[in-house]
């Protein structure tokens, strides 16, 4: 971040967002202008359950809009809740009578594989259970076919990395579902930081609270006709798979046949890594993103299973501090037993940006409302007291300008990369993975009860020691101009802060001698 600073204007700015403006411009009327966009997307979705069938929503509305996207395959091991009849029933056949492919059988199919064979299939949809994610990405990519797939974007580390690699090997366009990555509003603000607006970023803090009177995931119902004879048990575990050297899942003598632990599976570690993963993942992605960071140095996590003792693995109460190289750091927590959060936040030395929904017109309790930030700017040294005492909670609001669905927007922005051949998307892999370490290494560091290093150069966890501490109390002790490190000011150099005059009268006294010469 420069030191240069502008007076920040909603629409002067907005105006001159060229990725802001650019992501509002990209309509689904847009998508289906573009020059040469004139086939069909032919997508098949791997793993059909609750969260694929919006994906399948999407598609469908775009295809009634005339569209240039066409489903035409659907896996799962599961063959389906037969008991909806032509509604929404999870599973791979009523997903396939969705799309009007049920008598397919080449397109139909328990086996992912069969799906990835299929030529006429261009692009992929993952929603599987996390466990599958890195080898169905990875498979997929190696068939030639683009990926949209579900966050989080593995299960492990190592597999990020192992996707991360595979993408950059081919010039595929890639999507990890992590809808609010479509509001422009995180890369707006990221705009506004980088050009020092609220000076060195110290933290962001972000949250994920949710209540539920049966618990979290429990709400996913089981029914009679998950049984094995409906279920591809063995398939569904992938133990006879390998990502990074290790298995998929474990082995039907580890894990029996279980309805709870097939349709409730974030609740259980081999499967995902609960709220770390399955929520702190949307939060992180976007505020890591906003804020210019990618991979911590330092992670701990913390929590416990408080509340919702009910044979599940995964905490209920959970927390990761995150801290940084840039000199900054990143706070996640939630609760899934009371849905009161904390504000979502970026502190900077001089200003704050908080993200939050606002009615466009502020005194009509009809108006609409739209997301955004609102700028606060900090009384350095003294901050402005309100009223009653307190800080007040005035600024000037940005909004994003997001308008209609979000999982519509990215799979608009997913479309336009494909027929643009890019790989930049508004949630690439490589930011997935990133945000995905932050978070797992928060669940390593609870789970084993230690702090961790992100170690770089092996791009795997180590555990963490004394140097975070020592490294910042030895670079308070150096003198030095300011410098830049990826636009964030301070460093290894020295203080920004403009020393008060009687700090003069700092220094060891030496032989008796004041190094002051007072």
């Amino acid at each position: 971040m420069s030191a240069k600073k502008s007076k920040p204007s909603r629409r002067g700015f907005f105006a001159a967002s060229a990725i802001g403006a650019t992501a509002l411009s990209m309509t689904a009327k847009s998508y289906a202008e573009i020059k040469g966009a004139n086939e069909a997307v032919r997508i098949g979705f791997l793993g059909v359950g609750g969260r694929c069938q919006q994906h399948i929503d999407v598609i469908l509305k775009m295809q009634a809009e005339k569209k240039l996207v066409k489903p035409v395959a659907a896996n799962d091991v599961w063959d389906g809740d037969q008991t909806k009849g032509k509604g929404k029933g999870q599973g791979l056949y009523p997903a396939a009578k969705r799309m009007g492919i049920e008598d397919d059988k080449k397109h139909v199919s328990k086996d992912y594989r069969t799906i990835l064979d299929q030529k006429d299939v261009d692009m992929v949809v993952i929603a599987s259970p996390d466990h599958w994610h890195a080898k169905m990405t990875i498979d997929a990519l190696g068939a030639g076919k683009h990926v949209y797939c579900e966050k989080p974007m593995t299960r492990t580390i190592a597999e990020a990395h192992a996707v991360v690699d595979a993408w950059k090997k081919t010039p595929l366009t890639m999507t990890v579902g992590v809808q609010s990555m479509a509001d422009p509003t995180w890369r707006l603000a990221n705009e506004y930081i980088r050009a020092g607006n609220i000076g060195h970023v110290m933290q962001g803090q972000t949250s994920y609270y949710r209540n539920s009177t049966v618990g979290q995931w429990r709400y996913y119902s089981l029914t009679k006709d998950m049984n094995p004879s409906t279920i591809d048990w063995n398939m569904f575990l992938g133990h006879k798979f390998e990502v990074a050297g290790e298995k998929v899942g474990p082995t039907a003598a580890e894990v029996p046949f279980d309805r709870a632990i097939f349709g409730q599976w974030r609740c259980y570690w081999p499967f995902g890594g609960g709220m770390f993963t399955d929520l702190f993942v949307h939060q992180t992605t976007h505020l890591i993103a906003a804020m210019g960071v990618r991979y911590p140095k330092r992670v701990v996590g913390a929590g416990g299973i408080y509340m919702e003792y009910d044979t599940r693995d995964v905490p209920d109460v959970a927390t990761v501090v995150a801290d940084y190289d840039e000199g900054c750091q990143v706070l996640i927590t939630a609760s899934m037993a009371n849905d009161h959060r904390i504000e979502e936040v970026i502190r900077g030395h001089t200003g704050t940006l908080v993200f939050e929904t606002k009615a466009i017109k502020k005194d009509d309790p009809k108006s609409p409302r739209e997301f955004g930030f609102t700028i606060l700017p900090q009384g350095v040294g003294a901050a402005p007291k309100g009223p009653n005492g307190d800080i007040p909670k005035e600024g000037e609001f940005v909004t994003g300008g997001l308008k209609g669905d979000d999982t519509y927007a990215l799979w608009v922005n997913h479309l336009q990369c494909v027929q643009d051949k890019s790989q930049d998307t508004f949630s690439t892999p490589a930011l997935g993975a990133a945000a995905f370490t932050t978070v797992n290494m928060g669940a390593q560091s609870y789970r084993q009860g230690k702090a961790l290093f992100w170690d770089k150069e092996a791009r795997k966890p180590v555990d963490a020691d004394a140097t975070w501490a020592t490294q910042w109390e030895a670079r308070s002790k150096k003198r030095g101009k300011p410098n830049q490190i990826q636009g964030w000011t301070g460093g290894d150099k020295g203080s920004t802060l403009t020393p008060p005059e009687y700090q003069k009268l700092e220094g060891p006294w030496i032989d008796g001698k004041d190094p002051a010469g007072a």
